[in-house]
């Protein structure tokens, strides 16, 4: 049986945590694990390595219930596991040989690949596929893929490691699995959705540290002046699959990428605009796009992990983003997007995306904001355009909408305060927006919106450039602009 499991079963814990951080856990993609009876007890160092596995469709049981942690390992098993779970290139040129490993076998292309790779080979026309791997052949397997000394991978079984004993099934799943955490995330696919989407898969989960808008721009980097606006979202249900907001593709180009400096592919650009509903003013200077599910347009929030948990109507999309037999276009990030809007008989004029208005409120209804400055003239009309969207209602009167109404202000801290207008406004509109205090005595202090902090009625505002309130002195509250009127609106700093 097996010995000496202490050191692998720390690094169970180790590697679990490694994980846990970075894929959510879906009970709809562990479910197959979860049936195993049999990876409990002696086995129960193995186990959150064998349902990661399982969960990334690298390994397979032989019945639903039944994985067999205990049994020795095969060389065609091995080569389907390393092949899988390491990302080794199934797709090369050079095809199989041998003459024990048909072509219908389930196991002939993870072999080819292994063989091809230089990772493991036969002996004259034979690769043996049911024969079994020792520890010492298991770690050299396993280095060869990714080009590190054996000496790191042995390091991963520690005192597990015993020379001449044969490698289990469970063993197997184990070191992979942290061999997972050696491997350099790579790109594996790219798929073009529409004129501002991509879906990139990657042969692990991102790091949290790449999770970020100004890493994502350095890591992800195409030619032919497309970029990336925001952080890419890992959908929900995948292990390593990514909604990445692009800016808009130029109709017969091919572009490249490169991600953290290695080439990750090419593909050509997808100018398919996404078909929405409608445009509407909303204020004095913002209108909105709407679009709608039953149009089979999705926001990205409703289908990605981050957001899952805390948007109502969630749902997830497969590999081909359908659900229920209904496809979905993915709106990605409208981080840095532009639309045009032009008024009648006027010159067009570019509207910028307000940060945070994309689905609030329950609705799929990104804010767009006129160039400073400029408002909508009362019964005028207006035509919106896109470089990636159509929209079947385009045109709208503006009307005359009054600004919100400032009704108090109370301080939160010495750099901060809550503002509460005289109604809910819905949505994001305190977005982008600033107000002064104005002392009897002294320099104004200017304060900005802090995004999504709004409650209803209520927003807090942070206090810019270092400044502080100072205690005792009586502030008089005004909007900056014309976005908010304020009648005798005071805060008293304590």
């Amino acid at each position: 049986m097996i010995k000496s499991k202490k050191a692998f079963a720390a690094l169970a814990i180790t590697a679990a945590v490694g994980f846990s951080s970075v894929i959510p856990f879906n009970v709809l993609q562990v479910s197959a694990a979860a049936n195993f009876m049999d990876i409990d007890g002696a086995a129960a160092p193995y186990k959150t390595a064998i349902e990661e596995m399982a969960k990334q469709n690298v390994i397979s049981g032989f019945s639903d219930t039944q994985f067999k942690p205990n049994q020795n390992v095969t060389r065609a098993e091995l080569a389907k596991i390393v092949t899988l779970a390491l990302h080794v290139d199934q797709n090369q040129a050079k095809k199989n040989t041998f003459t024990d490993v048909a072509d219908s076998a389930w196991y002939a292309s993870y072999v080819t690949a292994m063989v091809n790779a230089g990772a493991m080979k036969g002996e004259g026309t034979s690769f043996s596929p049911n024969n079994s791997v020792t520890h010492e052949q298991l770690v050299e397997i396993v280095a060869s893929v990714l080009k590190v000394d054996t000496s790191k991978v042995k390091g991963l079984m520690g005192t597990a490691f015993a020379t001449g004993k044969l490698a289990s099934r469970g063993e197997v799943a184990m070191l992979v699995h942290a061999a997972q955490q050696l491997a350099p995330v790579q790109v594996t696919s790219i798929k073009n959705l529409n004129a501002i989407t991509l879906q990139v898969t990657f042969s692990a989960p991102l790091p949290k540290e790449d999770i970020d808008v100004d890493k994502a721009k350095q890591n992800f980097v195409f030619d032919n002046g497309l970029t990336v606006l925001n952080i890419p979202q890992l959908k929900s249900g995948a292990t390593a699959t990514y909604i990445v907001p692009v800016s808009p593709q130029k109709a017969g180009t091919k572009y490249s990428l490169s991600y953290k400096g290695q080439a990750a592919g090419t593909f050509e650009a997808n100018t398919e605009k996404l078909a929405l509903r409608s445009g509407q003013q909303v204020s004095y200077d913002t209108f909105e796009i709407e679009s709608s599910l039953e149009d089979g347009v999705a926001d990205y929030g409703y289908v990605v992990a981050a957001y899952s948990a805390a948007r109502k109507g969630a749902f997830v999309v497969d590999d081909n983003n359908m659900n229920n037999g209904k496809s979905y276009k993915i709106l990605s990030s409208m981080r840095d997007k532009q639309v045009y809007i032009t008024p009648e008989g006027g010159e067009t004029m570019t509207a910028s995306y307000v940060l945070f208005t994309q689905a609030t409120d329950g609705r799929q209804a990104p804010k767009f904001r006129l160039p400073n400055g400029e408002v909508f003239k009362p019964g005028v009309k207006y035509t919106v355009t896109s470089d990636w969207a159509t929209l079947a209602n385009p045109t709208f009167t503006a009307k005359e909408i009054g600004p919100l109404a400032i009704q108090s202000a109370q301080q939160v801290s010495e750099t901060s305060l809550d503002v509460t207008l005289a109604q809910d406004p819905k949505d994001e509109l305190f977005a982008v927006r600033s107000i002064t205090l104005t002392p009897l005595n002294g320099a104004p202090l200017t304060a900005q919106y802090k995004l999504t902090s709004r409650k209803g009625a209520t927003g807090t505002f942070d206090i810019q450039n270092g400044g502080k309130l100072v205690p005792g002195t009586t502030y008089t509250v005004a909007p900056q602009g014309k976005w908010a009127t304020a009648n005798a609106v005071t805060v008293t700093a304590k």
